[in-house]
C-alpha cells in the first residue's frame, strides 16, 4: 500500500497537492487528527478495495497540536514496518503573508494568544513543525512556484514505483529570482557563454535546439559537463545509501531561461539513461 503523509505551512499549498494526488489516482483525506492515521492505515490496509490502496492525507495544524501526536503515531509506523512517505510544502514568510492578505483567510493560529498577528501566527508555526520537516521524505518549497508547477512536481513524484528510493530532481532557475530554497546541490552555470547576449537567440529559451547547440558548443562547457556528471554519478549512491527519497539539484544562470535549462535538461537526460527516475522543473523559464 502506497500511504502519503501531506503536511506543512498552513498556505503553503497542501490542498494543491492533495487534488494532484487525487488525479493520478490517490484516496485523499484532508484534515485528519494524528491520533487517527494508525487506525486509518489498518483500515486502508485490510480492506479489499482498490481504490484505498494508495492513500494520502493531509494533517497539519487545523487538528490542534501536532508534533508530538504525530510523532507517537509514526513511531508506531516504524515500529511496526508500515510503509509511508512524509511530503512538506513550505513557503517563506512574506509569500505566506502575502496570500493571507490576498484570500482574505484567517490563519489557525491567528487566535494563539491576545494580540497575534498572521506574522506572529506564521512564525509560530514555523517552530512548531521544524522538527516535523527535519524528518520529511519530501520537501517543496512553493514560494515561487506556480500552482501547474507544483501539480507538475506532485504527479512526477508519486508517479510510478512507490518503493523507489530516490528521486531527482533538475531546477533550471534564474538568480536573479532567488534561489530554490529546497535544493540539496546547487550549480552556478553563469561562468558559460551566454546566448542572451546573441540576438538572435535571446527571444528563445534552453528548450529551442539553437540555444542548446550554441550553449554545448564550446570547450568550456564540455569541460564543464565532463566534471559535473562523475561527480552526481558519484554522490547518487552516497544519498541512496542514506534512504533519501529525493534530491534536488538546481542549475542557475542570470534569468533561467537559457543556460540553466540547457545543463538541467542534459543531466535529466543523463539520468533518463542510467534507468535513474528523475524530473525536472523549469521554474523561471517563461518569467520576464
Amino acid at each position: 500500500m502506497e500511504f502519503v503523509i501531506i503536511t506543512g505551512l498552513s498556505g503553503a499549498g497542501k490542498t494543491h497537492a492533495l487534488h494532484s494526488l487525487e488525479d493520478i489516482g490517490f484516496y485523499c483525506v484532508d484534515n485528519i487528527p494524528p491520533q487517527l492515521l494508525h487506525t486509518f492505515y489498518d483500515l486502508c490496509e485490510k480492506t479489499a478495495e482498490n481504490s484505498m490502496k494508495k492513500v494520502a492525507v493531509v494533517v497539519d495544524i487545523r487538528a490542534g497540536d501536532l508534533t508530538d501526536p504525530l510523532k507517537i503515531e509514526l513511531q508506531k509506523f516504524d515500529a511496526e514496518g508500515k510503509k509511508y512517505k512524509i511530503l512538506y510544502l513550505d513557503a517563506n514568510t512574506d509569500v505566506l503573508l502575502t496570500r493571507y492578505k490576498e484570500t482574505r483567510r484567517k490563519h489557525p493560529l491567528a487566535d494563539s494568544f491576545s494580540g497575534c498577528t498572521t506574522e506572529d501566527a506564521v512564525k509560530l508555526e514555523e517552530q512548531l513543525l521544524h522538527d516535523i520537516k527535519l524528518t520529511a521524505n519530501y520537501v517543496i518549497d512553493t514560494s515561487k512556484i506556480s500552482v501547474k508547477q507544483l501539480k507538475q512536481r506532485v504527479t512526477t513524484m508519486f508517479t510510478g514505483d512507490f518503493t523507489k528510493s530516490l528521486i531527482v530532481t533538475c531546477v533550471s532557475f534564474g538568480f536573479k529570482y532567488g534561489i530554490p530554497l529546497e535544493a540539496d546541490l546547487m550549480f552556478d552555470v553563469r561562468c558559460l557563454p551566454n546566448p542572451y547576449y546573441i540576438p538572435e537567440l535571446k527571444p528563445l529559451t534552453g528548450l529551442d535546439e539553437a540555444v542548446r547547440e550554441y550553449v554545448l558548443g564550446f570547450d568550456e562547457t564540455q569541460q564543464f559537463i565532463d566534471r559535473l556528471l562523475p561527480l552526481i554519478d558519484y554522490l547518487i549512491p552516497l544519498y541512496k545509501k542514506e534512504c533519501k527519497s529525493e534530491l534536488v539539484i538546481a542549475i542557475g544562470c542570470t534569468g533561467g531561461k537559457h543556460r540553466s535549462v540547457t545543463i538541467a535538461r542534459l543531466l535529466n537526460s543523463h539520468f533518463v539513461e542510467m534507468g535513474q527516475k528523475s524530473a525536472i522543473q523549469h521554474r523561471d523559464i517563461w518569467k520576464a
